[in-house]
Formats: structure tokens, sequence, C-alpha cells
């Protein structure tokens, strides 16, 4: 199996990355002193984040078991997946279908370098490093085509990314173009930062612009996120905030704070 390439000059540790920043928030080891720094700073204007990120990875597994164990699905592929951490993907699918096959997808050369373990531990999982907003990319690379088959059900995961998209480059088109190229029977997973607040929508996506040096995209309202999920059939309970879609338990944690939140949902494509 051919590997991308990668070197350690392309990772900037002195600009914080999307993605670290997460796995910091996560307890992960796997960030550098800008990626702490600028997640203190946000924590102290906006202290729910962490909460916010371990709850929306709690999602993340709720919808991928459920997706493999309620409905089938054996191939997975997860745009701006970040790094590794505990319970990914492939992990969380394959507990339930030795035989599910995970793509995921990142344009951070640090995940990609990481993603080497998930390389050799597993075949049937590939990382690719590639930007999600480019679909012929994503779709055209060997290790997709080695893993999708695309006239089978596939999952299309976008968790915790759109707010990373600007305006500019229409988040809505993306998931509708990789909605057309796949088969009746998929499912779209998306869910984004939303808040109700226009300081905080303000506040949070001015300091994620200028922290990651303008690798972001905007904290959204609920009714901009529905638009990404147009011509869908949307699954019960809706769009909702993340720790409220299917929990496991009455004691699942539930987000407690409005600052902002994830909010978004699954939707089967017919």
């Amino acid at each position: 199996m051919q590997r991308e390439s990668w070197s350690p000059d392309a990772i900037d540790t002195k600009v914080p990355s999307v993605a670290r920043m997460y796995d910091y928030f996560l307890g992960g080891d796997d960030n550098y002193q800008s990626d702490r720094e600028a997640c203190e700073q946000l924590l102290q204007q906006v202290p729910s984040t962490k909460v916010l990120a371990v709850n929306n990875r709690r999602f993340l597994r709720r919808v991928v078991r459920m997706l493999a164990a309620d409905y089938g699905i054996r191939q997975f592929i997860d745009h701006g997946s970040g790094l590794p951490t505990q319970d990914n993907v492939h992990q969380v699918a394959q507990a339930v279908a030795p035989d599910s096959r995970v793509v995921y997808v990142d344009n951070d050369p640090i995940v990609l370098a990481h993603g080497r373990a998930l390389l050799d531990e597993n075949e049937r999982t590939a990382v690719i490093q590639a930007d999600m907003r480019d679909t012929e990319a994503v779709f055209g690379h060997e290790e997709t085509k080695r893993l999708i088959d695309l006239s089978r059900p596939v999952a299309a995961l976008f968790v915790s990314v759109m707010h990373c998209i600007p305006d500019a480059d229409d988040p809505a088109a993306l998931v509708r173009r990789v909605a057309e190229r796949l088969a009746p029977g998929s499912f779209l997973v998306v869910c984004q930062l939303v808040s109700d607040r226009p300081e905080i929508r303000a506040f949070v996506t001015d300091f994620m612009e200028q922290a990651t040096g303008g690798h972001w995209g905007r904290v959204r309202e609920e009714h901009e996120v529905t638009r990404f999920f147009d011509g869908l059939e949307i699954l019960e309970p809706g769009l909702v905030e993340v720790s409220t879609w299917r929990p496991d338990t009455d004691l699942a944690p539930v987000q407690q704070t409005d600052e902002w939140i994830e909010w978004g949902g699954v939707a089967r494509i017919v």
C-alpha cells in the first residue's frame, strides 16, 4: 500500500492548529505550546468549550455505533477527522463489524504523520491528507477508491468541522457535492458550532481567525446549519444540541451552558 509522504518542516508549531487544539481539549498530548495557549485564552472567554468538545466526541461515537449496528453501514469517510484519539471511527465501527472500512481526511500534516500508525494497524483504514473542500481530490484519492465502494451506502461525516469553512467556500454546497456522489441509503452526519449570541459569534470567529492564521470559517446560527440538510431525510430526534442526540442513558452528560453549542444531526439519502 502506497503511503503519502510528509515532512516535519510542513508543521508550523508556532501557529495554532484546530486539530491540535481539539486534541488538547480532549486531554491529548499531540499539541504544542501555541495550541495550548490559544485554548486557554479561548476558555477564559468561553469556559464551556472543553465540555463541548468532550460531548461532541461522545456524539461521534454514538452516531458511528448506531449507523454500523442499526443501519448496517460498513463504509465511513470522516472529513476533517483531526488527530487520532480514543475511540476513533474505525475502532467504533469495527467493534460492531470488523469488515467496516474507514477513510480519514484532514489537511493538517501532523494528522497524516500520526495516522501512519492507523495504516500499519489496519488494512481497512486509511488516512489521506487533503482539503475536505476538494471533493474531487477526496473521492479521487487512491485510498478512497481502494476502500470505498460508491455503489453501496456510505456514511460521510462532517463532525465539528463546518465552522472551519468560510462562507465564501459555501459549506452547504460542499455537503451537496458529497451527497450527490453517495448511493441511496447513505448517511450524512453534520454538526458545527452555533450560538444565538452575537457577541459570542463575533468573538470566537475573530479569535480563531487570528489565532489560526486564517484557517477558520464562522460560528453560525441554527437556521444557517439547517440549510446543510436541504433535500435530506433527517433522522429523529432532528437537529439538536449534540449531547441530546440519542444519549446512551438518561445519565449521559448534557451541555449545561448556552454560550455556544455543537448543533446538528444525521440525515439519510433516499
